[in-house]
């Protein structure tokens, strides 16, 4: 996101036959106070921002994130976040990072911070503190004409 740190996105944006696809994989910073969430939807929207398509033929396509749901003359189009979102995708709220997205399933239990395999916390040491299992590496999409 052009700032110093461990954190940002990569994009790609790409027509096939008559359907736009874009995927944003992004790390985005982790966290459970109110000043964390504040964080991610400021770097969601940092992300939407600045992110830019380039065309390498003269075809007329999106330029950005948010122009890929403007094209009206496709039928299909098709936007997915993936990565270390770190985000409870039920506690997004309206107007705000991924409004109008929809999260894929979670038919398992949480996955990190917890030994390979196993049910054991990982690192049982009482003295560590203990972040809130979550699962980490989620997607999340959005589109029209694409069977979500």
């Amino acid at each position: 996101m052009g700032y110093i740190g461990n954190k940002g996105s990569i994009s790609v944006s790409m027509s096939i036959y008559q359907t736009n696809f874009c995927f944003i994989c992004t790390h985005l910073t982790s966290g459970e106070r109110d000043i964390d969430i504040v964080k991610r939807n400021a770097d969601v929207d940092e992300i939407y921002k600045r992110t830019r398509f380039n065309s390498l033929s003269n075809a007329a396509v999106p330029r950005s994130i948010k122009d890929h749901k403007k094209v009206q003359d496709l039928d299909m189009w098709l936007i997915i976040w993936l990565g270390d979102l770190n985000y409870r995708f039920n506690l997004i709220k309206p107007g705000v990072a991924f409004d109008g997205s929809t999260e894929g399933a979670l038919n398992f239990p949480p996955t990190y911070k917890y030994e390979p395999n196993s049910d054991k916390y990982y690192g049982e040491d009482p003295r560590v503190e203990r972040r809130t299992p979550a699962w980490c590496d989620l997607y999340f999409h959005m589109g029209r004409g694409c069977g979500n």
